[in-house]
C-alpha cells in the first residue's frame, strides 16, 4: 500500500522546517556552482565529475553497508541513482550552456508540481480540481518564463530551458519512488548505493571525454574543479541525505516544497554574479509558486 503524501503531516516539526530551509540554500547555490564549473569543462564533464566525486564520497559507506543492503530493491535504487542524480546532472549542465543560472533555479521550482502529478497518475494520490488547476498554473508560469527570457523566435534557447523541466520530472520520479518503495531503508544506504551504482561508470566515462586534456591545458581547470567539488559535496552528498531524510520523516509534497526557496537563492547568486533579472522573471516565478500553493491546498 503506497502512503498518501499527506499521511505524515503530524511529523512536520520545527526541525523539519530547518532542514527544508538548509536544503533550499544548498540546492539554490548549486546553479551558480554549475555555471562556474562550465568555465573550463563541458556539460558532460561537469556532470561526470559531480556524480563521480559524490560516488567516491559515499564509497566507504557503500562498502561498510554492502551486506546489509536489501538487494531485492536494486532496481529501485538504480532508478533513484539514474533519475535522481545522473540524468539531472547532465540536463542541468547542458541547459546552463544557453540559459542563466537564475532561470535554471527558477524553473526547478516545478518539481513539486511534477511530484504531485506523478503521485496522482501512478502512486494512488487522490486527485482534486485544485491540484489539477495548480499544475496548469505552474506550467503556465514556466512557459511564460521561457518566452520572456528567450523570446518566441529562440526555439533552441527554449529547448535548453525544457531540459531543466525534464530534470524536475526526474526529481519527481525519485521522490515518489523513495516514498513508495524505499521507506524502510536507511537514508544513508539509499544515497550511498544509488550514487555508487551510477557514479563508478561516470568516472570511467569521464576519462574518455578529454578530462585530462582540460586539466593539463585549461587555465581555469583547477578553479572549476574546485567549484564542482563544492557542488558535489554540498549539493549532491549533503543535499541528497537531507532530502531523502525529509521525505521519510514528512511526505513527498512537503519535501518538494524546498522548490519555494531554491529560486530565491538562485536569483540572489545570479544577481551577485551579474546576471540580468527583470520583472518578467519574477512574474513567471510567482505563477509557478502560486501553482504549487494552489495544488497543495
Amino acid at each position: 500500500m503506497v502512503d498518501n503524501p499527506n499521511s505524515h503531516t503530524s511529523n512536520i516539526t520545527i526541525r523539519s522546517w530547518l532542514v527544508l530551509f538548509g536544503l533550499g540554500v544548498v540546492w539554490g547555490t548549486s546553479y551558480i556552482l554549475i555555471k562556474k564549473g562550465l568555465v573550463a569543462f563541458s556539460p558532460k564533464q561537469v556532470a561526470c565529475l559531480r556524480i563521480g566525486i559524490t560516488a567516491l564520497s559515499f564509497l566507504p559507506f557503500f562498502l561498510w553497508h554492502f551486506r546489509k543492503v536489501d538487494w531485492s530493491k536494486w532496481k529501485e535504487l538504480l532508478l533513484v541513482g539514474f533519475a535522481g542524480s545522473l540524468l539531472p546532472a547532465f540536463l542541468f549542465a547542458t541547459a546552463q550552456t544557453k540559459i542563466s543560472s537564475s532561470l535554471s533555479g527558477i524553473l526547478s521550482s516545478l518539481t513539486p508540481l511534477f511530484t504531485l502529478f506523478l503521485g496522482i497518475a501512478f502512486f494512488k494520490i487522490a486527485s482534486t480540481w485544485h491540484k489539477i488547476i495548480g499544475v496548469f498554473i505552474g506550467l503556465g508560469g514556466a512557459v511564460w518564463l521561457l518566452l520572456a527570457d528567450r523570446g518566441l523566435g529562440d526555439i533552441e534557447g527554449m529547448g535548453f530551458g525544457l531540459l531543466v523541466v525534464g530534470a524536475c520530472l526526474c526529481y519527481a520520479i525519485t521522490s515518489n519512488v523513495v516514498k513508495a518503495y524505499l521507506q524502510e531503508m536507511p537514508t544513508l544506504t539509499i544515497s550511498a548505493v544509488s550514487y555508487v551504482m551510477v557514479g563508478i561508470p561516470s568516472i570511467i566515462y569521464l576519462f574518455t571525454i578529454g578530462f585530462l586534456d582540460v586539466m593539463q591545458n585549461h587555465v581555469y581547470a583547477w578553479e572549476s574543479l574546485g567549484f564542482i567539488t563544492i557542488l558535489a559535496i554540498s549539493s549532491t552528498v549533503m543535499g541528497s541525505l537531507l532530502f531523502f531524510k525529509l521525505i521519510k520523516d514528512t511526505n513527498v509534497i512537503f519535501a518538494s516544497t524546498v522548490s519555494y526557496l531554491i529560486p530565491m537563492v538562485a536569483i540572489l547568486w545570479g544577481v551577485i554574479d551579474g546576471e540580468q533579472i527583470s520583472y518578467l522573471h519574477f512574474i513567471g516565478m510567482a505563477a509557478i509558486l502560486l501553482g504549487v500553493y494552489v495544488a497543495r491546498k
